[in-house]
């Protein structure tokens, strides 16, 4: 091959490269949410709200995407209301953020894999994140374990994260580590 052939070769490349990466960062959709809150989310994310106080965004590959809380093999992450939090620690007590939410009174399954159950631990990180102008959440990261039912060995191990705004009464819960949430929180606008 020529050098010439491979020099226009090269530059169509990085053209046919740059613009679906542009086109990517533009194809957002908004998420309305209470309080005046608007979220910017990727337009391959796919918005299942189960009820208003329920909302799953699937982000990837999920076996049911309409299922409830804890349905295992979803990449996806819920946007929590106020009868949501009010039921999310254990035994149903309302959620505060000094521990993790959790919605159930048994070893609910791994998200991962619904085989294992799961246990969330200490908090491995705590502080306050932007989500939009002039708005913090309380922040937390929790250690999980999925262990096996039969003889409690650990099978895995994961991060919960949580954005709690309690004047705005939204919680955001994220059992995936979902590449682009934490930026979709920080930018997200109010009105």
């Amino acid at each position: 091959m020529s050098k010439r052939f491979l020099a226009v070769a090269a530059t169509a490349a990085a053209a046919v490269l740059a613009v679906p990466a542009a086109a990517h960062a533009a194809a957002t959709q908004p998420l309305k949410l209470r309080g005046g809150l608007t979220l910017h989310l990727p337009i391959e994310w796919e918005v299942q709200r189960v009820n208003p106080d329920w909302t799953r965004v699937v982000t990837g590959t999920c076996a049911h995407p309409r299922g409830e809380y804890g349905t295992p093999k979803c990449d996806s992450f819920w946007i929590l209301g106020p009868k949501a939090i009010k039921v999310g620690n254990e035994l149903f007590r309302p959620y505060t953020g000094a521990k993790p939410f959790y919605p159930a009174t048994d070893v609910q399954r791994c998200p991962h894999n619904g085989k294992w159950g799961q246990i969330l631990g200490a908090a491995r990180a705590k502080g306050l994140r932007q989500v939009g102008p002039g708005h913090r959440a309380a922040y937390r990261e929790w250690k999980a374990t999925c262990v096996s039912y039969a003889d409690g060995a650990v099978k895995s191990r994961y991060v919960q994260r949580e954005w709690y705004l309690p004047q705005t009464r939204v919680l955001v819960v994220d059992q995936w580590n979902t590449p682009g949430l934490a930026d979709a929180l920080k930018h997200a606008d109010w009105k």
